[in-house]
């Protein structure tokens, strides 16, 4: 079952990791952030490793978008999220786990400071 791992922060200004970037992020002191890349690039290899990671990727800033809707009988285009939310989608990566604990096991772990995460099933069809 495939699970995506949303990751939504506010960094200011807008980079990655969010963590440098984050006011709480940046409270951590600077071994401690080293020790948590650290972790966190190991943990991506072993997810690797194990065929669990699929994919994942950074998005650029907020600014940067597009967003679509609908209106009549036409899509329309505007510059720009207009998401209700202080947070925004900063990135995701696409796991592959065997049981939802598993996926919420390893979602957990990608939780840092600043950021709130968001595990959610693939829709099967």
């Amino acid at each position: 079952m495939k699970y995506v791992v949303l990751i939504h922060s506010n960094p200011q200004p807008w980079g990655h990791p969010t963590i440098d970037y984050t006011q709480v992020g940046r409270a951590v002191p600077d071994q401690e952030r080293a020790a948590m890349a650290k972790e966190f690039e190991a943990m991506l290899g072993e997810l690797s490793e194990s065929g669990e990671l699929v994919t994942g990727l950074a998005l650029d800033a907020p600014a940067t978008a597009r967003t679509y809707r609908f209106e009549g009988k036409r899509p329309v285009s505007t510059d720009g999220p207009y998401a209700e939310s202080k947070e925004q989608l900063a990135g995701f990566f696409v796991l592959d786990c065997a049981t939802r604990e598993r996926a919420e096991e390893l979602a957990a772990k990608f939780a840092g400071p600043g950021d709130v995460i968001e595990l959610r099933p693939e829709m099967e069809f």
